[in-house]
């Protein structure tokens, strides 16, 4: 009876990932307000009763695929900035982890940056909370560092954005620059990278 259960199980999680890669391939030439259930159902073969018992619409598909792109990233950004070594070397690997996942997932990545902004709330806003919560992990491995002696937690958080959004920006170019431009778009990512980084320095003589 359990080997039963588990094949089951196992063939459920195979559809639900076959309607998941049905819809980022029908998402490289549309956006997902536009996306219709019957086409996902169709290009894997199963009924649209079969889509209801993994997704309540398309937007909750919408949202999987969020969390999909978005949630292996989880921790790598703050690993990489609590690692031993020099700016230079973080800055490196910063820019390098963004290029890999980019160049590994560029259909994911191109939903990301379509639909961030696009028209459907519920994707918009898993985005949003996604983002919230890698700038809030970039904050707590920043704040326990000695160059943080003395910062905000508001300032913090604040900084811990300024990366996110720099990754952002930087997966949003090397999209548009495809492999042969992926050069120049490194190159100046490690360059705003080394400018937040000298701010950072030099954020408290001032004052608030």
């Amino acid at each position: 009876m359990s080997h039963t259960i588990g094949v089951r199980q196992a063939q459920k999680l195979k559809t639900r990932q076959a309607l998941l890669d049905a819809a980022l391939e029908l998402l490289e030439h549309q956006s997902l307000s536009s996306l219709g259930l019957r086409e996902v159902t169709r290009a894997v073969g199963v009924t649209p009763t079969a889509f209801y018992r993994h997704f309540g619409g398309t937007a909750d598909l919408g949202v999987a695929l969020v969390e999909e792109t978005l949630g292996s990233l989880h921790g790598m950004i703050g690993a990489i900035l609590a690692d031993t070594g020099d700016s230079e070397e973080r800055l490196d690997r910063s820019v390098g982890l963004i290029a890999r996942h980019v160049a590994s997932q560029p259909a994911h990545f191109r939903f990301i940056a379509r639909e961030q902004h696009g028209g459907v709330s519920q994707v918009r806003e898993a985005i949003a909370a996604q983002l919230r919560a890698f700038a809030e992990e970039v904050a707590e491995v920043l704040g326990a560092e000695p160059a943080s002696e003395g910062w905000e937690r508001e300032d913090l958080l604040m900084l811990g954005g300024l990366y996110v959004d720099h990754m952002v920006l930087t997966a949003s170019a090397l999209l548009d620059a495809g492999p042969e431009g992926e050069g120049a778009v490194v190159h100046a990512a490690r360059r705003r990278l080394r400018l937040v980084t000298l701010g950072r320095a030099h954020w408290l003589d001032g004052g608030s």
